[in-house]
């Protein structure tokens, strides 16, 4: 333990008062500059009471040997340093922390005993202090002691006024750290499981990822499986949080044990934690790959659904696993733990007791879609969304008879953006009925406009598509009244498109609406038909008065590479229309796209046509020169 010695060199115990001093007055100089003579209060006399009674100032000053022998029975280790760095002094408590002599410990590197030279930033603040530049030194050392225990100390370094050393003290401070250890353990472990916690798991992931963007050894990869048992609250519910302790418990441990099983090559590879309630984490660090993380999960999942047998309840329980494995690079704790999540959640979602591996395509649709909804309702009141028209063609004249109206959404940041990216969002956050209501206005006013501007043609009706959810969270039938007055529109050019689902399923307030716009002359139209309920009772009693079949139904109709269509599908067709027209419905054929497809509707009696045939949906102006006009579609016949 000792370090090298300095040879040759003055004694160090005695010597005369010149230069630098003996060390017992480098000693006695170091005690005074911290115990000065206390001044005498305000009030006080300064002659004793007692004139047999010496005064302070009458008592001997202190001798060298004093100070020395105060520094030899000092329970803390100290000992003078030069300003090379050696020994000077040492006492008798430094010496017993180093199993040592004060005598052997003269001359000896002061660094080399308390190991000062391990570390570049400890080493360079060590050489200042030595010279001067830096008042005080203080740092943690771990020490071996030469009968073999190591022992943790706090080293101090600091000047001894009026002379040119430094006063090195070592504290040893085992027991604290021991006590520190044993409530950091306690702080970062899970109580009931005894498995890190929260704070430790994202602690050592932190670390994992700064490490592994620096070092050259490892695969500079990490994964984690987060995992959520499935039913863990009925299990609470019902059998009591006792039992569901007892559970966790025993998951930890067959957690614990697939990850050992698993045999990453170091044991700080991996990491099994509970991150809270019955969440855990097994974090991998120096992951392979994707399949390495793959078959983790697989083994977690097998090991879970193995039945617990608890204090003579026999459990079953299965679990959902979000799986990320990915480059280490890059990364952050949130955005790795917030992937893990979110396939977690994919896991739940598609039916649980599974696991789910984190999709970068799925995931940035997600993001684009919460873009969206966090955006939506301030859209509309920025007026980014614009509609469009698709003509609805008579299939025996040709003539446009009417138009869709499609809406558009123009956003700053993903561009134009068609229905089916963002009418399920409004749906959801009831942002629709906001922008349904504008889609209605607007549409109603364009169709008025038509009508004014052309008054020579026959006027055009204008279809617009309702959810369901603007019949239940807003008055429909008001708003449909309130903006026909306000258009001047007539209330047979408006047609409301709900689907079939929506529609067979009406009962109560929707049923009411849909009657009450019915009879105010508002077209009613079954959009999608013959892909939901199909419950044909309904059409006798709903107040429809259009049906739009599928485009499936007509893509059944095209000839491919030579092959006939399928018959069926024209049987099924023309039933539907006589069936309608019986019922004194029109019927309208979406998805028409060739003239073969368009002359065999005509000819089973469907009414209207639609689809790119005739257009694909275009801005007003382009619908207000179709009106009165033949489209361009070759022969139809």
């Amino acid at each position: 333990m000792h370090g090298h010695s300095r040879a040759l060199r003055e004694p160090t115990v005695s010597g005369t008062s010149e230069g630098t001093g003996s060390a017992a007055d480098r000693i006695r100089s170091a005690v005074t500059e911290r115990h000065p003579a206390v001044p005498a209060l305000p009030g006080m006399s300064s002659e004793p009471e007692n004139p047999s009674m010496p005064t302070s100032s009458s008592r001997p000053a202190p001798g060298a040997r004093d100070f020395r022998a105060a520094f030899d029975a000092a329970h803390l280790a100290m000992a003078v340093v030069d300003r090379e760095g050696y020994v000077v002094a040492a006492n008798q408590a430094l010496a017993a922390l180093l199993g040592s002599t004060p005598h052997e410990l003269v001359e000896q590197a002061a660094a080399e005993l308390v190991d000062l030279t391990a570390e570049a930033r400890t080493r360079h603040a060590y050489q200042e202090v030595l010279r001067g530049r830096q008042a005080r030194l203080r740092c943690t050392r771990r020490l071996k002691h030469p009968d073999g225990h190591s022992l943790w100390t706090e080293v101090t370094l600091g000047p001894v006024p009026g002379t040119r050393d430094v006063l090195l003290s070592v504290a040893d401070i085992s027991d604290r750290r021991d006590l520190q250890a044993r409530l950091r353990h306690l702080r970062m472990h899970d109580p009931v499981t005894r498995l890190p916690n929260r704070a430790l798991f994202f602690e050592r992931l932190s670390a994992a990822l700064e490490a592994a963007s620096y070092e050259d050894g490892g695969t500079g990869r990490i994964g984690l499986c987060y995992l959520d048992l499935d039913g863990f609250k009925a299990v609470n519910d019902t059998l009591g949080h006792r039992v569901g302790d007892r559970l966790l418990t025993a998951v930890a441990a067959r957690l614990t044990q697939c990850a050992d099983q698993a045999g990453y090559g170091r044991t700080s590879g991996h990491l099994v934690a509970r991150l809270g309630g019955d969440e855990f984490a097994l974090l991998v660090e120096d992951s392979t790959g994707t399949e390495q993380l793959a078959e983790l999960a697989r083994g977690v999942l097998a090991a879970v659904q193995e039945p617990f047998d608890l204090a003579g309840q026999r459990l079953s329980v299965s679990a959902s696993i979000g799986v990320v494995e990915r480059a280490a690079a890059g990364t952050s704790a949130t955005g790795l733990m917030q992937a893990a999540d979110t396939t977690l959640y994919w896991a739940k979602a598609d039916g649980k007791a599974r696991w789910t591996l984190f999709d970068p395509e799925r995931n940035a649709h997600r993001m684009t879609r919460q873009a969206l909804s966090s955006t939506l309702r301030r859209a509309v009141e920025r007026g980014e969304f614009e509609l469009e028209y698709q003509p609805l063609v008579d299939l025996e004249s040709g003539a446009v008879r009417g138009v869709e109206a499609l809406v558009r959404w123009n956003h700053p940041q993903f561009g134009t953006l068609t229905p089916n990216r963002f009418i399920g969002i409004a749906e959801e956050d009831g942002s629709i009925v906001q922008l349904g209501r504008w889609v209605l206005r607007t549409a109603c006013r364009q169709a008025r406009r038509w009508q004014i501007e052309q008054p020579s043609d026959a006027p055009v009706f204008v279809s617009v598509n309702v959810a369901v959810r603007q019949v239940w969270d807003s008055d429909l039938v008001g708003d449909v009244a309130e903006i026909l007055a306000e258009t001047g529109l007539a209330p047979q050019l408006l047609q409301l498109e709900l689907t079939e689902s929506a529609v067979m399923g009406s009962a109560g307030r929707p049923l009411q609406a849909l009657q009450a716009l019915s009879d105010m002359g508002v077209r009613i139209a079954i959009d999608d038909f013959g892909t939901g309920y199909s419950n044909l009772a309904y059409l006798s009693r709903l107040p429809v008065s259009v049906l739009k079949l599928d485009g499936s139904f007509v893509r059944g109709f095209r000839y491919e590479e030579g092959a006939h269509p399928n018959p069926a599908d024209e049987t099924i067709v023309e039933a539907l229309v006589q069936l309608a027209h019986r019922l004194g419905l029109t019927v309208t054929a979406e998805c028409v796209e060739t003239a073969g497809q368009a002359a065999r509707l005509r000819r089973v009696g469907c009414d209207t046509g639609q689809g790119w045939l005739y257009s694909r949906a275009v801005a007003p102006e382009r619908i207000a020169e179709m009106i009165g006009t033949r489209p361009e579609t070759g022969d139809l016949r």
